[in-house]
Formats: structure tokens, C-alpha cells, sequence
């Protein structure tokens, strides 16, 4: 498949396209074992220095179309909680845990083993500071993130380029393991730092609650998003 100058993958044609804006990344260090044995078979934990990473990523979603087909509502809200994975061979990608979401139509996307839950989700912003919250309408998995925004990521870092240049997506469809390109620009990043946070996400994944020792990201967000069709991993 041919590559975009930035390494990510040309998606054509696109089955999805979309744009993702005012994106909260909030990570956590978790040890390789507690992830590796919530993954399905054929996927390894991906690591960097040793560790692995889980992360809660709230962000507006706009513009969603299917098969260049609007999706309404222009603007919805969605929540996502993932960690970082690669294949045998090498290549690199996302396994989500849970994705929430405000808009039912995206609860088509289980019928690819993409876990979608729908949720009552809010966002709030002002001058540096940004708050989200969540709720999924089954079950009782939640969230309160506020963050504030700092100082821009001229020179991204190793991790900082480790966590954010993921171009595809895992999930497990059938009892087989298939991979969804994802094409994008690389995220304009900045620092933050949580103001409050509290979340039963990663304990209804059944991982192990995170630590308090959190990175955080915020980026004014992405687009447009393009998202391939879905191929066997293997």
C-alpha cells in the first residue's frame, strides 16, 4: 500500500471519513502482562521501554460520512479507551477496550468486532481548560476528566510519536483477527495537565486501576479522517 509523506498509509477507497477535534489523550503506564491477557489471540502487546500503555481519549466527532453519505448529527461526542498492539510481523496499530459514544448510528461498526457502547457524554470548555464526562446507558462505566492545555509539542519525542502515529486499528470479527488503515495528518499536540479525574473504564476492560502518573496530550484535533476497509490480519 502506497504511504502518505508522513508514513501513514494512502486509504483509498475510504469506507469512512471524518474529523476529530478538541482530542484529550490521557495516558497510563500498565506492565505489559495486564494488558497482553486481555488481547485475542494473535495480537502482542506493543511496548516502549518496557512498559505498555493504556489510554482514555475523549474528542468531538464531525463531518461523518459513509461512503461519502452524511451520517447525522454533524456533531456528536465519543470516548474511547485503547492501548497500543502489533502483529507478529511488525505492524503497528490500536486495540480498543471500549469506545462510547453519543450517536447510535455508530453502533453499526460492531458488526467488524469494533466495541461501541452508547453513552450520555458532555464537553465543556473555556480559555485553557477542558472537561468531559461520560456515562454509558448499560452498565455503570464512567468518567470526569479536566484537563488544562500547556505548552505546544514543537519537537515531539520518541513516546510522544510512539503514541500517536497508530495508522490502523485491530478487532476480532468470526474468531479472526482483521485490521481497519486509518489515514490522517500527524496530531498538532500539545502538554497538559489533569485537573480531575475519575473513571471506571479501565476496571470494566478488567484492567487493574492506573496509577496516579498520567501523560497527557490535548490536540485542537485532526482531519479529514480516513478509514479503509477492513482486511484479515493474518
Amino acid at each position: 500500500m502506497r504511504e502518505t509523506r508522513y508514513g501513514a498509509p494512502h486509504v483509498t477507497p475510504a469506507v469512512l471519513t471524518m474529523h476529530w477535534r478538541q482530542q484529550t489523550l490521557v495516558h497510563w503506564r500498565y506492565p505489559p502482562e495486564a494488558v497482553q491477557g486481555l488481547l485475542p489471540p494473535g495480537l502482542l502487546v506493543d511496548v516502549f521501554d518496557g512498559a505498555a500503555w493504556v489510554s482514555l481519549t475523549p474528542f468531538v466527532m464531525r463531518s461523518v460520512t459513509a461512503l461519502r453519505c452524511p451520517l447525522p448529527p454533524p456533531v456528536f461526542l465519543e470516548t474511547n479507551l485503547r492501548t497500543y498492539a502489533r502483529l507478529p510481523d511488525g505492524r503497528r496499530g490500536l486495540w480498543f477496550f471500549s469506545l462510547d459514544v453519543a450517536n447510535p448510528l455508530m453502533l453499526a461498526a460492531r458488526a467488524i468486532g469494533i466495541p461501541y457502547h452508547l453513552a450520555a457524554l458532555s464537553m465543556e470548555s473555556r480559555a485553557y481548560e477542558v472537561g468531559y464526562s461520560g456515562q454509558r446507558r448499560y452498565g455503570d462505566a464512567s468518567y470526569r476528566l479536566r484537563v488544562r492545555e500547556g505548552a505546544p509539542v514543537t519537537q515531539p519525542d520518541p513516546l510522544d510519536d510512539w503514541l500517536t502515529h497508530r495508522w490502523a486499528a485491530f478487532s476480532r470479527r468470526a474468531g479472526r483477527l482483521w485490521l481497519t488503515p486509518v489515514e490522517h495528518e500527524p496530531w498538532p499536540l500539545r502538554r497538559g495537565t489533569v485537573l480531575e479525574l475519575s473513571q471506571t473504564l479501565t476496571r470494566s476492560a478488567k484492567l487493574p486501576d492506573p496509577d496516579s502518573d498520567v501523560l497527557v496530550h490535548t490536540s485542537p484535533g485532526v482531519g479529514p479522517v480516513r478509514m479503509g476497509l477492513p482486511r484479515l490480519a493474518g
